[in-house]
């Protein structure tokens, strides 16, 4: 069962994350978007740590839906939305129990995904953030490595693709050959679950 720690430190695990990767994903937004998705994402979730740091949430849904309100409130552009859309209709999902199944994750994480597609309108091939959360969804009721997997297989398999949806396009067939920003970043955030796992409960 995953108690609210266990959700902080997924919060955690996926800011070292992106603290780490926040040039890389700069990198990648560069030739397709607005060379500001590390950075953006960066903020927010530090915002998301300090705000976990000052009152912890008691249950899995609420440490969700604040990290969700920060990013909100921190990430510019697309990003904030749709990553707050997702881990707060995730956190809604999963109620106001003090423990869930990794099976319920599953469930509530695949609403978080359909309230993202509604928002963006966006679907499995259209060279997004969906391309990495879709597959970790199909993939998670086996374990969070096979999800972790899926998804960073997502992301790549966004290279060959052309984008038909987000900032990227408008490029049309330029943004052929370039990986996506958001299923590189949204894979990060699926990652963090092995991570939170595999670390000591404080």
């Amino acid at each position: 069962m995953l108690d609210a720690e266990f959700f902080r430190r997924w919060m955690t695990a996926t800011a070292t994350s992106v603290e780490r990767e926040a040039e890389r994903l700069t990198a990648l937004d560069s030739p397709i978007g607005d060379a500001d998705h590390g950075s953006n994402l960066q903020r927010g979730f530090r915002a998301v740590v300090a705000a976990l740091g000052k009152e912890p949430p008691a249950t899995p849904g609420a440490v969700l839906m604040l990290a969700g309100r920060q990013l909100v409130s921190t990430v510019g552009g697309a990003s904030g939305p749709l990553y707050g859309t997702l881990l707060r209709r995730t956190g809604k999902a999963l109620g106001d129990g003090t423990e869930v199944s990794e099976e319920r994750l599953a469930e509530a994480l695949g609403a978080g995904v359909d309230a993202v597609r509604a928002l963006g309108g966006a679907a499995p091939g259209d060279k997004t953030m969906i391309d990495a959360l879709v597959p970790a969804v199909e993939a998670l009721g086996g374990s969070f490595a096979a999800a972790r997997e899926a998804a960073e297989e997502g992301a790549r398999a966004t290279t060959p693709m052309r984008a038909r949806k987000g900032r990227a396009s408008y490029l049309g067939e330029r943004s052929i050959g370039h990986q996506d920003p958001g299923a590189t970043s949204a894979a990060l955030l699926v990652a963090a679950l092995v991570d939170a796992a595999e670390a000591p409960g404080e």
